[in-house]
């Protein structure tokens, strides 16, 4: 009888990739996927440190596999990601959740075939957490999603270390990948059938700055944009004070580069932005934001806000409006600050009640979605090319994807489309995405 496995993963584009690493390394080891997550042989929790409900949604699951565990005990469960790099967290499994079987953290995940063996072999609780990896393991097996798209890690880690933060101390220092070996990875990707690949790093923009040769992210993207049978390229994330010039040219030169960046500027407060260590000011912001617009024709710029930061004051706070409405952002993540054990953050003074959060998050979310709609206006009875990604999940009798640049459609087509690039006609628009149908 085949044996059953189901990953359950919270968090960002990384934490999926890892989950298709791992969902690799399972089907090499003989185990099939399952939904069905309470008669799975193995279940993997895939935890993120970002934010607060992420740790709360982790800690929630853990106490349901408590029945679940009793009624299937030989069910083996294990959890990793980034909230197993944080000592207190692991010590707090160790002692509150003997339902968990195995540990492991973002930097062993290469190990986990070794780990599931030694478990099953000594039926003993195993914990092993690395503090860090130098080297970017190649040549696991991923099992991807989809196969017209995909995600790409370039580099692992972070050097910035954001005073809110906790990720340099869950996902390490930063590593680049050797650029042939992305290369390869997309050519053979391109050669499947995929006609997009999303190029993962906590800051793509700084990849490269520890490799011997010369070699950066625009020269990354150029040598990407020659791959035969690709169509799409995007990435993410990018820190603003590292976006260059040169990669700005790149995005601008490379027809297959998508005119989409997702630049998390969090502030635009100058002051507020010296106390995340985020290492520019508003005025930088709006003159990044201004040359990007005049060098990339249609692009589309999303960021992440986080309102309430200790300290932050009613001007701190208009400041950032401020820039929201010179930037016109397309749409933007938006975030109540919230304590990250471990950060400097954590511990600063001034910190801002929660009904300040709220009130300010409210604002800001109206001032976005107002720019976002407006902006939107500008695609009605347009024909885009879309990249058919799947049934909407709000109503299965449409499809879902996006355009170049990235917008989100909802559209009306046969589902034999999906993973096909095809003419959308946008019909209606609003904050969040557009409406339309196939041409």
């Amino acid at each position: 009888m085949e044996k059953t496995y189901k990953i359950m993963t919270f968090g960002c584009q990384m934490n999926a990739n890892d989950s298709e690493k791992l969902s690799g390394l399972l089907k090499q080891m003989g185990y099939v996927p399952t939904e069905d997550t309470e008669s799975a042989d193995v279940v993997i929790i895939n935890t993120c440190s970002v934010r607060e409900n992420a740790d709360v949604r982790v800690y929630g699951n853990l106490g349901a596999f408590k029945a679940i565990k009793r009624k299937k005990p030989d069910m083996v469960l294990a959890v990793c990601g980034c909230m197993m790099q944080q000592p207190e967290i692991v010590d707090a499994i160790r002692k509150r959740y003997k339902q968990v079987d195995l540990v492991f953290g973002t930097h062993n995940l290469h190990r986990f075939p070794q780990l599931l063996m030694n478990y099953l072999q000594s039926n003993e609780r195993l914990i092993e957490v690395w503090d860090d990896n130098p080297e970017v393991i190649e040549g696991l097996p991923v099992d991807h999603k989809y196969d017209f798209k995909s995600y790409v890690t370039i580099m692992n880690g972070c050097n910035n270390f954001c005073t809110y933060c906790i990720v340099p101390y869950t996902r390490g220092r930063e590593v680049s990948r050797e650029p042939e070996a992305i290369i390869d990875e997309v050519t053979a990707l391109a050669q499947k059938g995929c006609l997009e690949v999303t190029l993962l790093g906590q800051n793509v923009n700084s990849y490269g700055m520890n490799l011997k040769q010369t070699y950066r992210f625009a020269d990354l993207l150029r040598d990407l944009n020659e791959v035969a049978g690709l169509r799409r390229i995007r990435f993410m994330t990018s820190h603003p004070k590292d976006i260059s010039d040169e990669v700005i040219d790149a995005i601008a030169r490379c027809d297959k580069v998508c005119p989409s960046i997702h630049l998390a500027i969090q502030s635009g407060s100058t002051a507020i932005l010296k106390a995340m260590n985020r290492r520019y000011t508003k005025e930088y912001i709006m003159d990044l934001v201004d040359k990007i617009r005049a060098k990339i024709p249609d692009v589309v710029i999303t960021t992440d806000i986080i309102v309430g930061f200790p300290g932050e004051t009613e001007s701190d706070f208009q400041d950032t409006l401020e820039v929201i409405e010179h930037c016109r952002f397309d749409a933007a993540f938006t975030f109540m600050y919230s304590k990250r054990s471990g950060t400097p953050a954590a511990t600063m003074d001034n910190q801002i009640e929660d009904a300040i959060k709220h009130d300010r998050l409210n604002r800001l979310m109206a001032t976005i979605n107002a720019i976002s709609w407006d902006i939107n206006q500008a695609y009605r009875d347009r024909v885009v090319e879309v990249l058919v990604e799947e049934q909407s999940k709000n109503n299965p009798d449409r499809l879902t994807g996006r355009t170049f640049n990235g917008k989100l459609v909802n559209f009306t087509a046969g589902v034999q489309s999906i993973g096909e690039i095809i003419p959308v006609k946008i019909l209606e628009t609003n904050s969040f995405s557009l409406k339309g149908e196939a041409v």
